[in-house]
């Protein structure tokens, strides 16, 4: 979804995808800068060691394309070789998707990423539930078992709102425009409305890669 999506509509309002996948020949075509995706014009720096390079996702767990490409993206962080780092990274284009972002922190905080990340997109996408309140995510992580004094303490902690000002600042630096979207190596970004599809945005993602590893 782009932001202007985000100022007219809620998530479920139906809005084109970006998941599907375009003419054959596009799939097939190599990547063009400008076209397929964008050089950044300032390197952003990396948290990453030397010798890896970081592919980052920005998402929003409200959003229905982040929740339908994630089988893919899943799929593609399983098979990406052992010097590819990939971060996630909650956006925020208005100051209420806030909440989403200490979720998404906090979970990280406490190890629970893999657990409940999937779940947290089927309980706004699939059961529906409206979860962009403080009260609302706290009440939902502890149904999932989730310690709520514990959660509550790291959810409001320091920590996790000096993260949420470093999604901001990456947020900024790759231009992001809308989710969900990639960044690599902290010089080139692209997402579905760039590739044709955020299928696509992987394999022009898999050739960044690629390119960056040749400069590295």
């Amino acid at each position: 979804m782009k932001r202007r999506d985000f100022s007219l509509a809620a998530a479920a309002v139906a809005v084109p995808a970006l998941t599907g996948v375009g003419p054959a020949s596009a799939q097939a075509a190599k990547p063009q800068a400008g076209k397929d995706y964008m050089v950044l014009d300032k390197r952003v720096p990396m948290d990453v060691p030397a010798g890896k390079i970081e592919v980052i996702e920005f998402f929003w767990y409200s959003c229905p394309h982040c929740n339908a490409f994630e089988p893919a993206l899943e799929a593609w962080i399983k098979a990406a070789p052992k010097d590819v780092s990939i971060k996630r990274v909650p956006v925020a284009f208005r100051a209420d998707f806030a909440p989403q972002q200490r979720l998404f922190y906090t979970l990280e905080a406490m190890n629970k990423v893999d657990e409940l990340h999937r779940k947290m997109f089927q309980a706004v996408h699939v059961e529906r539930l409206t979860l962009n309140k403080d009260d609302a995510i706290i009440a939902w992580a502890e149904k999932q078992g989730l310690d709520k004094a514990k959660f509550t303490e790291v959810f409001n902690s320091f920590s996790v709102a000096s993260k949420l000002r470093r999604a901001g600042q990456l947020q900024d630096a790759f231009r992001v425009e809308g989710v969900p979207a990639l960044g690599i190596a902290g010089r080139y970004y692209t997402d579905g409305s760039l590739a044709g599809s955020m299928e696509r945005a992987l394999k022009v993602t898999d050739y960044l890669v690629a390119e960056a590893r040749k400069s590295a």
